[in-house]
């Protein structure tokens, strides 16, 4: 009689599961070798994304995002199945399109571990990286342009109950032709109301330092679309300034640059604010007052672009225009009217990425990714060396202007 002790067992299954996984055909999961990769144009803790060029269609370029799985013991990562679900159902010209998955069988270097990708439409820049050259230069049409265009993706993705969680002018892709898309939709999710009175229990560790709202550094966790309005009133502000205005070394810097901006944090200007988590731990000026348009006047020259800043970095959630109102603001419906970046992005060949670029605090996206790893992983108010490009401390409203 043959007896099987538990290791032969566990060995001969995980031979056996590693055979099946090398044979196994994915009928609807093509190879990602029909793509051949070009350059690398981002990178980060999501893994890396290249651009690359269909083999059978010259003309057609595509961006490849890795699906990390060096640590996944439990199969697809549950953050990409969820980025994945949510993209198949959003279709929108201001939304990135996903177009397929792809797989690459295991080597010789990484025998049994399949590795995945998305495979994207390509844009040309990001906003972020259009913003650090210098030789950019938007008009207040144009402007117009790419603001529009981000709230008509968000007021999209809002009336579909999803929230996109990480706002932020590296996330905004912009073609060729000057069309704005939304992109990076991995701490993206499906939002609703409370149910019979229970509020939600979201994460809060979510949106990357620079661009996160005061109610999420104030521990917050039934939240929605305003976390977004509130990113979206960083990155109009950007487009004046060309570099982030709050730029945080620590969540508690972070609070104390939104206070010395914003207005002290209490319940005057806030009602109910002093119910949050870490309301009674966390320190920021309390005598602050509100000089938005003070701080922003040297550079945003018009009034009806300050106005709508204003109102997107209000500190109530509650009180912060909807996607919907920031359409209808007088902004958008006095002269220049939006015009097409098409004609101005012709004169620039090169593709402008963050990640390629030195010119935003001085590390690119590799030390932008690093920074909201580490603040991600970090407790509330620990010190991160590492929280801002380039690694120097930065006191916050960054003055330069290109």
């Amino acid at each position: 009689m043959t007896t099987y002790t538990p290791a032969l067992v566990n060995s001969t299954q995980e031979a056996e599961m590693a055979h099946y996984v090398d044979t196994l055909d994915y009928p609807f999961c093509h190879d990602v070798s029909k793509y051949e990769k070009i350059v690398k144009v981002g990178q980060g803790t999501f893994g890396e994304v290249h651009k690359a060029r269909d083999r059978r269609n010259k003309s057609k370029f595509v961006a490849l995002k890795k699906v990390l799985m060096d640590n996944e013991k439990e199969g697809f990562p549950i953050t990409a199945l969820r980025e994945v679900r949510i993209l198949q159902l959003l279709e929108h010209e201001n939304i990135v399109n996903l177009i397929e998955i792809c797989r690459s069988k295991s080597s010789q270097l990484a025998k049994h571990s399949a590795s995945f990708y998305l495979v994207f439409d390509f844009a040309e820049h990001d906003l972020a990286g259009l913003l650090s050259n210098f030789k950019v230069k938007f008009s207040l049409g144009e402007i117009k342009s790419v603001m529009k265009q981000m709230f008509n993706g968000l007021y999209y993705i809002h009336a579909n109950k999803i929230i996109h969680r990480d706002m932020k002018a590296a996330n905004v892709l912009i073609t060729k032709k000057g069309t704005l898309k939304l992109a990076d939709f991995g701490l993206a999710r499906a939002f609703s109301l409370e149910r019979n009175g229970k509020p939600n229990r979201y994460t809060n560790r979510v949106v990357t330092l620079w661009y996160r709202p005061p109610e999420l550094l104030l521990g917050e966790r039934n939240y929605g679309p305003s976390v977004d309005l509130w990113g979206a009133g960083c990155i109009m502000a950007e487009m004046w300034t060309r570099s982030p205005i709050m730029q945080g070394s620590t969540e508690q810097h972070q609070l104390k640059l939104i206070a010395q901006l914003c207005g002290a944090i209490n319940p005057t200007a806030w009602p109910g604010v002093e119910k949050l988590q870490l309301y009674n731990t966390m320190e920021w000026p309390k005598e602050a007052r509100r000089r938005v348009k003070d701080r922003l006047r040297p550079y945003v020259k018009d009034q009806g672009a300050c106005d709508l800043i204003d109102k997107l970095l209000l500190l109530d959630p509650s009180q912060r225009p909807d996607a919907d109102a920031a359409l209808m603001h007088d902004f958008f419906w006095t002269d220049p009217m939006p015009c097409s970046l098409e004609k101005m992005l012709a004169g620039h060949t090169t593709s402008m990425f963050e990640y390629l670029a030195s010119g935003r605090g001085g590390g690119g996206q590799a030390a932008a990714q690093a920074a909201a790893h580490a603040q991600a992983t970090a407790k509330p108010g620990e010190q991160s060396s590492n929280a801002n490009r380039g690694g120097q401390r930065n006191e916050g409203f960054k003055d330069m202007v290109y």
